[in-house]
Protein backbone atom coordinates (compact mmCIF):
# COMPACT_ATOMS: atom_id res chain seq x y z
CA UNK A 1 0.00 0.00 0.00
CA UNK A 2 1.53 3.29 -1.12
CA UNK A 3 0.45 6.85 -0.40
CA UNK A 4 -0.77 8.54 -3.56
CA UNK A 5 0.68 11.97 -4.26
CA UNK A 6 -0.79 14.99 -5.97
CA UNK A 7 -1.64 15.12 -8.92
CA UNK A 8 -2.95 11.53 -8.75
CA UNK A 9 -6.56 11.84 -10.01
CA UNK A 10 -8.02 9.61 -7.26
CA UNK A 11 -7.31 12.43 -4.81
CA UNK A 12 -9.99 14.49 -6.58
CA UNK A 13 -12.70 11.81 -6.67
CA UNK A 14 -15.80 11.77 -4.49
CA UNK A 15 -15.64 8.43 -2.70
CA UNK A 16 -18.33 5.76 -2.64
CA UNK A 17 -20.05 4.62 0.58
CA UNK A 18 -18.91 1.40 2.21
CA UNK A 19 -21.65 -1.24 2.21
CA UNK A 20 -19.78 -4.42 3.17
CA UNK A 21 -18.45 -4.76 6.73
CA UNK A 22 -16.28 -7.87 6.67
CA UNK A 23 -12.81 -9.26 7.37
CA UNK A 24 -11.49 -7.69 4.17
CA UNK A 25 -12.49 -4.24 5.49
CA UNK A 26 -10.81 -5.03 8.83
CA UNK A 27 -7.59 -6.00 7.02
CA UNK A 28 -7.68 -2.91 4.81
CA UNK A 29 -8.09 -0.59 7.81
CA UNK A 30 -5.30 -2.34 9.73
CA UNK A 31 -2.99 -1.74 6.77
CA UNK A 32 -4.11 1.90 6.51
CA UNK A 33 -3.23 2.44 10.17
CA UNK A 34 0.19 0.86 9.69
CA UNK A 35 0.86 3.13 6.69
CA UNK A 36 -0.35 6.21 8.61
CA UNK A 37 1.90 5.54 11.60
CA UNK A 38 4.90 4.73 9.37
CA UNK A 39 4.48 7.91 7.30
CA UNK A 40 4.33 9.32 10.13
CA UNK A 41 0.92 10.96 9.93
CA UNK A 42 -2.06 11.59 12.16
CA UNK A 43 -4.73 10.78 9.59
CA UNK A 44 -5.10 8.90 6.33
CA UNK A 45 -8.05 8.58 3.97
CA UNK A 46 -8.76 5.66 1.63
CA UNK A 47 -8.23 7.66 -1.59
CA UNK A 48 -4.74 8.51 -0.36
CA UNK A 49 -3.89 4.83 -0.75
CA UNK A 50 -5.75 4.46 -4.05
CA UNK A 51 -9.13 3.21 -2.83
CA UNK A 52 -12.39 4.99 -3.65
CA UNK A 53 -14.22 4.36 -0.37
CA UNK A 54 -15.59 6.59 2.39
CA UNK A 55 -13.08 5.54 5.06
CA UNK A 56 -10.44 7.37 7.01
CA UNK A 57 -8.32 6.60 10.03
CA UNK A 58 -7.02 9.07 12.57
CA UNK A 59 -4.90 9.24 15.68
CA UNK A 60 -4.66 12.92 16.57
CA UNK A 61 -2.60 12.47 19.74
CA UNK A 62 -0.19 9.56 19.20
CA UNK A 63 2.82 11.78 18.60
CA UNK A 64 2.47 13.26 22.09
CA UNK A 65 0.92 10.32 23.97
CA UNK A 66 -0.26 6.76 23.68
CA UNK A 67 -1.76 5.59 20.38
CA UNK A 68 -5.54 6.04 20.22
CA UNK A 69 -6.60 5.21 16.65
CA UNK A 70 -10.14 5.80 15.42
CA UNK A 71 -11.62 4.29 12.26
CA UNK A 72 -14.31 6.28 10.46
CA UNK A 73 -16.50 4.53 7.89
CA UNK A 74 -19.08 6.58 5.96
CA UNK A 75 -18.52 9.73 8.07
CA UNK A 76 -20.87 12.70 7.94
CA UNK A 77 -20.30 16.07 9.59
CA UNK A 78 -23.61 16.85 11.29
CA UNK A 79 -22.77 20.30 12.62
CA UNK A 80 -19.89 22.70 13.06
CA UNK A 81 -19.27 25.71 15.24
CA UNK A 82 -19.31 29.28 14.02
CA UNK A 83 -16.06 29.83 15.91
CA UNK A 84 -12.98 29.14 13.80
CA UNK A 85 -9.54 27.83 14.69
CA UNK A 86 -6.45 28.33 12.55
CA UNK A 87 -4.04 25.41 12.14
CA UNK A 88 -1.04 24.60 10.00
CA UNK A 89 -2.02 21.41 8.21
CA UNK A 90 0.23 18.97 6.46
CA UNK A 91 -0.93 16.28 4.07
CA UNK A 92 0.76 12.96 3.34
CA UNK A 93 -0.31 13.31 -0.31
CA UNK A 94 1.32 16.75 -0.60
CA UNK A 95 4.73 16.28 1.03
CA UNK A 96 6.91 19.18 2.18
CA UNK A 97 4.04 21.68 2.20
CA UNK A 98 1.77 22.99 4.91
CA UNK A 99 -1.40 25.01 4.57
CA UNK A 100 -2.60 27.51 7.17
CA UNK A 101 -6.36 26.97 7.29
CA UNK A 102 -9.23 28.38 9.34
CA UNK A 103 -11.79 25.67 10.06
CA UNK A 104 -14.66 25.33 12.52
CA UNK A 105 -13.22 24.83 16.01
CA UNK A 106 -15.77 22.14 16.86
CA UNK A 107 -17.58 19.57 14.72
CA UNK A 108 -20.07 16.82 15.43
CA UNK A 109 -19.43 13.74 13.33
CA UNK A 110 -21.52 10.61 12.74
CA UNK A 111 -19.86 7.52 11.29
CA UNK A 112 -19.90 3.75 11.33
CA UNK A 113 -17.45 1.52 13.15
CA UNK A 114 -15.89 -1.54 11.51
CA UNK A 115 -18.86 -3.64 12.65
CA UNK A 116 -21.33 -1.18 11.08
CA UNK A 117 -22.43 0.35 14.40
CA UNK A 118 -23.43 4.03 14.16
CA UNK A 119 -21.34 6.34 16.33
CA UNK A 120 -21.50 10.07 17.00
CA UNK A 121 -19.04 12.37 18.74
CA UNK A 122 -17.97 15.98 19.08
CA UNK A 123 -14.40 16.87 18.17
CA UNK A 124 -12.51 19.99 19.21
CA UNK A 125 -9.00 21.34 18.91
CA UNK A 126 -6.54 19.60 16.62
CA UNK A 127 -8.81 16.54 16.38
CA UNK A 128 -11.57 18.71 14.86
CA UNK A 129 -9.17 20.01 12.21
CA UNK A 130 -7.92 16.49 11.49
CA UNK A 131 -11.44 15.07 11.13
CA UNK A 132 -12.36 17.85 8.69
CA UNK A 133 -9.12 17.45 6.71
CA UNK A 134 -9.59 13.69 6.31
CA UNK A 135 -13.30 14.00 5.56
CA UNK A 136 -12.43 16.50 2.81
CA UNK A 137 -10.33 13.78 1.15
CA UNK A 138 -13.47 11.67 0.79
CA UNK A 139 -15.01 14.49 -1.24
CA UNK A 140 -12.01 15.17 -3.48
CA UNK A 141 -11.05 18.32 -1.57
CA UNK A 142 -7.47 19.04 -0.55
CA UNK A 143 -6.06 21.50 1.97
CA UNK A 144 -4.52 23.50 -0.89
CA UNK A 145 -8.07 24.30 -2.05
CA UNK A 146 -8.64 26.60 0.94
CA UNK A 147 -7.44 30.20 1.15
CA UNK A 148 -4.44 30.76 3.41
CA UNK A 149 -5.56 32.01 6.82
CA UNK A 150 -3.85 34.96 8.44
Amino acid sequence: MEIRLLPDPILREVCEPVTLFDAELDDFVAEMLAVMYAAPGRGLAAPQVGVNARIFVMDATWKSGDPDPIVFVNPVILSSSDALAVNDEGCLSIPDRTCRIARPAQVTLRWQALDGEQLERDFTGFAAACVQHENDHLNGVLCIDYPEAK
